[in-house]
């Protein structure tokens, strides 16, 4: 059996009122087999961006997410390549003589700083062996040259005095040292102060050989 319809165009007004009826039965309201199911799609609901994405859509690699959801993902998006540089196992200190035998390189000039590009064969840092390519210089003999340019850097070096200098680097890629990723202001300059001017410990003296005992 069909379900009937009904036209306001082909009925009349009067056809749609009931005269009114004094033994008329009370009036009884009986809800459609439909009417859970409307207000259950007409209520405002806010569907989760993780509740766009189906196991299917995730099988062909469709990303359905919010253009604002995937540029605030994007945003704070870590680098595989990330180094925390708040944690002090990721610095190096080394105390080094003049001419240190170390060729650095500028970072790109929206970050400032330079790291260790080379050690030339037969330098002063090559034969410590502490220091690799890629490090980046953050403190000269106490003072923070972080994000410093090329010249500031090296004048830093040559300023130093004293047999060895104190140099502090972070071994790390520059975006894990600058920018949303690196570590604050107050971390550094309170690692700074441990830190940055600290003499390396020095190896403890041989003992001398005790004098032979005559016979």
């Amino acid at each position: 059996m069909g379900f009937k319809t009904l036209s306001l165009t082909a009925v009349g007004a009067a056809a749609l009122v009931a005269p009114p009826s004094q033994t008329a039965a009370p009036l009884t309201v009986r809800h459609g087999i439909f009417d859970g199911v409307k207000e259950a799609f007409s209520q405002e609901t806010t569907i989760l961006d993780e509740d766009r994405v189906t196991p299917f859509d995730r099988w062909l690699g469709i990303d359905v997410r919010s253009d604002e959801s995937q540029g605030q993902a994007e945003a704070f998006a870590v680098p595989d390549d990330f180094v925390d540089s708040m944690d002090e196992s990721n610095y190096v200190f080394v105390d080094l003589p003049k001419p240190m035998g170390i060729v650095f390189e500028e970072n790109d000039p929206g970050t400032g700083g330079v790291f260790v590009a080379s050690l030339a064969e037969g330098g002063a840092a090559e034969a410590d062996a502490s220091l690799k390519a890629g490090d980046q210089l953050v403190a000269v003999a106490g003072t923070t040259v972080k994000g410093a340019d090329f010249d500031a850097c090296l004048g830093a070096i040559q300023a130093s005095s004293g047999a060895a200098t104190r140099l502090v680097f972070f071994r790390g890629p520059a975006p894990s040292l600058y920018g949303s990723l690196g570590a604050s202001d107050e971390w550094m300059a309170e690692f700074m102060g441990k830190h940055a001017s600290a003499p390396a410990s020095a190896p403890a003296p041989a003992p001398e050989p005790a004098p032979a005992e005559s016979a």
